[in-house]
């Protein structure tokens, strides 16, 4: 851990900051943070969908989120819901509706941060606009080990047979799909989210992240060269 980050660690313990990434009085990013976001990436994942992260996983971002998602700053869902939108903009095609399916967390691990993060993400990010809404099709098996330390190959077997899709809960058919996670690493789990949702029929083209920690980028990395989903 950084010296930032362990400063944003005691910070957290004494009373929530404003920076998101280190926690001085400066909402929603300080200059050095916001600075130190990164640009956007295009992750490569063959046999997966299309993948936008808002930048690397490593500095302000990685702070930001490990904040957000271990230590309890449900506060940050905001800014980092933020940090999403442009790429969303660049996006959505309106009037048609843009569906966002967060990936699933497993059912231990979102309990112990007080509900879902990604969807807690999803739903911050559709607040207020029309044309996006989410849906919450994919449940994780009990099961699931967690997924930190594992290869490619051990993250896929991991959720073989436990990835699961509730009907009831699917958007309708031929609708704008986008896939949205905190963090590609292996694309494992994307790849079984288009994979579960193609098999009752619905189409996930494209996905929305916010940290990318592939171990091999895209050589574009620009928000104009996204196209729209599939429909």
């Amino acid at each position: 851990m950084g010296i930032r980050e362990f400063r944003a660690a005691l910070l957290d313990l004494v009373l929530p900051g404003d920076c998101a990434g280190c926690g001085d009085p400066v909402s929603p990013w300080c200059v050095r943070c916001r600075a130190g976001l990164g640009r956007p990436s295009w992750p490569v994942l063959p046999g997966g969908p299309a993948v936008l992260a808002v930048g690397r996983y490593r500095g302000p971002l990685r702070a930001a989120l490990l904040r957000y998602k271990e230590r309890g700053r449900r506060d940050l869902a905001e800014p980092l819901a933020a940090l999403l939108a442009g790429p969303l903009d660049e996006i959505i095609r309106p009037p048609a509706i843009t569906w966002l399916v967060p990936a699933p967390s497993r059912p231990a691990a979102a309990r112990a941060r007080g509900g879902d993060h990604v969807v807690r993400l999803c739903r911050t990010l559709a607040a207020g606009r029309p044309g996006v809404q989410v849906a919450r099709p994919l449940r994780l098996a009990r099961r699931a080990r967690d997924s930190v330390g594992l290869d490619a190959v051990q993250r896929a077997q991991n959720l073989s047979g436990r990835l699961r899709v509730r009907p009831a809960a699917l958007p309708p058919a031929g609708a704008t799909v986008l896939l949205v996670d905190d963090v590609v690493t292996t694309g494992a789990t994307l790849r079984a989210c288009r994979a579960a949702l193609a098999e009752v029929g619905v189409r996930a083209e494209a996905a929305l992240v916010l940290c990318d920690a592939t171990k091999r980028m895209g050589d574009a990395e620009c928000l104009g060269r996204m196209s729209a989903p599939a429909p």
